[in-house]
């Protein structure tokens, strides 16, 4: 799901929290050792994220936060914002020349650059939490 969240919206805050949960509490940051990644350079998108791109060359960002059943992705466009609302079980995670994100039929595909780089710790951490999220609600795998 595609929110526009240039400006605050209780509504758009009900339903990512209806998704994929409100944010960590404090202690869990904590533990977690931060639960955003740094800003990232947007390398492509699918076409039907086209429209939230910069039409002339200017880059484009965005960052990633994780919640306890999800994340979110947050892309700038000038002065625009726009959070794509991911839960746990639709996210796929590609490790290609950078990293693209897909889920609902869209990707994010982010460039290998220096601030990818720095993210690394941010990407083991959010593939730990999917890992565990998928653990809960896993199939046996002997039924005899």
């Amino acid at each position: 799901m595609l929110l526009e969240t240039t400006y605050h919206d209780p509504k758009h805050e009900q339903i990512i929290q209806d998704i994929i949960g409100s944010s960590f509490s404090l202690v869990q940051k904590l533990k977690l050792r931060g639960v955003g990644s740094k800003r990232m350079i947007i390398d492509d998108v699918s076409p039907n994220m086209k429209s939230m791109m910069n039409k002339v060359s200017d880059v484009n960002y965005a960052n990633i936060e994780m919640r306890p059943n999800g994340i979110l992705v947050m892309i700038n466009k000038g002065l625009k914002n726009f959070t794509w609302v991911i839960p746990y079980y639709q996210l796929v995670i590609y490790k290609t020349n950078g990293s693209s994100i897909h889920a609902q039929g869209r990707f994010v595909r982010f460039r290998n650059s220096k601030t990818f780089k720095e993210n690394k710790k941010f990407f083991d951490k959010l593939l730990n939490e999917k890992v565990k999220y998928d653990m809960q609600y896993a199939m046996p795998q002997d039924l005899i």
